[in-house]
């Protein structure tokens, strides 16, 4: 439902009742424009993630359509350039990158671009009428009931001649000397493996029988492998087919993108906690690897937020911020005193302050002030030192902080990193790196600091620089020597030893090279000191800063509620509990009873829940009767009630197909006049 919300309706503003209290507009007007934000921001990674190969296929057709008229086109008029786009199993995100390519091909090579979908096109009459329809512009009608002469002029026109006729004419108008003279005709087929396999035969045959008149260029869309196309193609057919292999990034580097460039950073003031990115992460990795549903994940996230938290009027650019903790309302000014990060402030305050505090509202606003003030600091000094140690980090044999700088956040923000074993194991890996690797790790984060704006990460940045010089100012070091990897012997390589043999002699060997350090590792070990350092004071949970609450947005149980559902448990609550869904006081019944003023569809599963396993459908429709006629106030002792008319016959028949198209009953084989039930017990 989250691609149907509209932030400009009055209804959806009342609906997500930020309207009810007294910053309601000014939270209405952040959120709508965080959201214009995500939407804007991942639309532009995506086509800078996808450029390089639309680049690809515009070069590729412009190579194989415009230049038709070569011998080399000559010598192959029987063979269709096809473009087999590889796009992975993300198959919601495929939108996007087909609307880019359409648009990037209709601006810079042919005019004749059409997109087909599968479902639309279960015959090849429809597949060639889909075809027409796109590049003429208006609709074409193959209604083989129609016997009009009208009809049956359109009935012609869809066919590849027509095509060839509608081409000769545009070229004919062309005035620009520059265009080529023959375009091609780009097909691209969005879902190749959902296309019936005869409709795809039947089309490649008949276009390839129009190469000389018409240079066609097919486009497969392909999620799996391309071996789908030998699949779902005989020999014959692929025969006439020249395909080349194009590669779009995977779905996971995409997502890594989204976060880079869009979550962790400072100027987003809009946080997630970690179980949220948990729940959001784990639909994408075991659902659909679906980019687009992980930001509608993210939008329902802030709607969530700006709902349920009033506070989160503070979530918002540093000056705007400010600006309203002035003008807080009373109100606020008490739920600033009752977020849990601010009454932990409060405790580690003096008395005398801690009565103010709690008394004197004009004087919390000044700390909330200040404490806006370090919240946003503490963002700005948080992300390029997570990026430095990330930096550092992903290159160690077997990721001990993980391989995507999301999952280092996750740790970041929930506990204190330096006091888990995968940050001991990555600082023991760091401290033995020699000389080459360790100097280009620290040339990588001093890049990373270099947009940093804040003074504090200047300074970082100069004392970087020094430890660089410095290391780069020492002579007689070689790789081999400073890389640690001297540390078990040639003869220990080869002998057969037991694990606590091992390990004393490693420690035996590392307390005797401590004794003796070269400068080199002197200077390495103060580099390795600088990072801890940095880590324990910049990369702190996000939880101890105050007034957190109002930027970051913990509800992982909701999140997890609205968008990782159950399916067959939402409907056989909605059939059974109508009135939580319609809002209609006359669907309120006690538990066990049937409300007659319920829809046909509830009336009727109610009904079935007190049966067996098979159903017998004239007792099932004499009960449907039973309770339609207690809602028209019949008498249910007379000889009217229970009998029922063409008009009562007919619901209860519509009922019944719906409950089969549910899934919740089947026709069977052992009784012609029964049904068989699919589920078991009540809701």
């Amino acid at each position: 439902f989250l691609s149907k919300v509209t932030l400009t309706s009055k209804k959806r503003k009342r609906h997500v009742g930020v309207g009810d209290d007294d910053n309601g507009s000014d939270r209405f007007r952040i959120c709508q424009k965080l959201w214009e934000t995500v939407q804007m921001n991942t639309e532009a990674i995506q086509d800078q993630l996808n450029k390089k190969v639309l680049d690809s296929l515009a070069e590729f057709i412009k190579k194989h359509g415009l230049g038709c008229s070569s011998d080399v086109w000559r010598q192959r008029a029987s063979e269709i350039p096809t473009a087999a786009l590889m796009l992975g199993v993300n198959v919601p995100d495929h939108a996007m990158t087909f609307r880019s390519l359409c648009n990037l091909l209709q601006d810079s090579v042919t005019p004749f671009v059409v997109s087909v979908h599968a479902k639309e096109c279960a015959a090849v009459k429809l597949l060639i009428q889909k075809v027409l329809e796109q590049l003429m512009g208006r609709g074409v009608s193959v209604d083989e009931e129609q016997e009009d002469d009208t009809a049956l002029l359109q009935r012609t026109q869809c066919t590849i001649s027509a095509l060839c006729q509608l081409q000769d004419c545009y070229q004919e108008n062309l005035t620009n000397s520059d265009l080529p003279q023959s375009l091609p005709v780009v097909v691209i087929f969005k879902d190749f493996e959902a296309f019936n396999s005869q409709v795809l035969q039947d089309f490649i045959l008949i276009c390839s029988r129009y190469t000389q008149e018409l240079p066609f260029i097919f486009i497969f869309g392909i999620a799996t492998s391309p071996s789908a196309i030998q699949h779902r193609l005989p020999h014959s057919v692929s025969s006439l087919l020249c395909i080349e292999v194009f590669h779009s990034l995977s779905c996971t580097q995409h997502l890594a993108s989204v976060f880079d460039k869009l979550i962790l950073k400072s100027q987003f003031p809009f946080k997630l906690s970690s179980r949220v990115i948990q729940v959001l992460v784990g639909i994408f990795l075991y659902h659909d690897f679906s980019v687009q549903n992980f930001v509608k994940g993210l939008q329902f996230s802030m709607l969530e937020h700006f709902n349920s938290q009033p506070l989160s009027v503070l979530c918002c650019q540093k000056q705007e911020a400010l600006l309203s903790a002035k003008t807080l309302s009373k109100q606020n000014v008490e739920r600033i005193r009752h977020l849990p990060s601010f009454m932990r402030y409060v405790e580690t305050q003096e008395p005398q302050e801690q009565v103010q505090l709690l008394t004197n509202d004009e004087h919390v606003k000044e700390v909330c002030q200040k404490l806006l003030k370090n919240l946003h600091k503490y963002h700005k000094n948080y992300y390029p030192i997570l990026q430095c140690l990330h930096s550092l980090t992903s290159s160690l044999p077997k990721f001990p902080l993980g391989k995507h700088i999301r999952e280092l956040h996750v740790s970041c923000i929930e506990k204190n990193l330096w006091e888990t074993e995968e940050y001991d194991s990555a600082l023991q890996l760091l401290r033995i790196l020699a000389k080459d690797e360790l100097v280009a790790a620290l040339r990588k984060c001093a890049e990373i600091l270099k947009s940093a704006s804040t003074k504090r990460m200047q300074n970082v940045l100069q004392q970087l620089e020094d430890f660089i010089g410095r290391l780069e100012a020492l002579e007689g070091v070689s790789s081999e020597g400073s890389s640690g990897n001297g540390i078990i012997s040639g003869k220990m390589e080869y002998q057969r030893t037991d694990l606590f043999q091992l390990q004393k002699t490693l420690l035996e060997k590392e307390s005797r090279r401590t004794k003796r350090m070269n400068p080199f590792e002197v200077l390495r070990s103060q580099v390795m000191e600088f990072i801890d350092s940095l880590v324990r004071e910049y990369l702190t949970p996000a939880e101890l800063q105050p007034l957190n609450e109002v930027c970051y947005y913990s509800s992982s149980g909701v999140l997890r509620q609205r968008l990782n559902v159950t399916p067959r448990t939402s409907i056989q609550a909605a059939l059974s509990h109508p009135f939580y869904y319609l809002q209609n006081e006359s669907l309120k019944t006690d538990t066990g009873t049937i409300s007659s003023a319920a829809p046909d569809l509830c009336i009727v599963f109610k009904l079935h829940l007190e049966c067996g396993r098979l159903i017998n459908l004239y007792d099932w429709l004499e009960a449907y009767v039973t309770v339609m006629s207690a809602a028209e106030d019949q008498d249910t002792d007379s000889e009217e009630c229970g009998k029922f008319d063409s008009l009562k016959h007919a619901r209860f028949i519509q009922a019944v197909s719906e409950m089969e198209f549910l899934g919740f009953v089947k026709s069977t084989k052992q009784k012609t006049d029964h049904v068989a039930r699919l589920t078991w017990g009540g809701c």
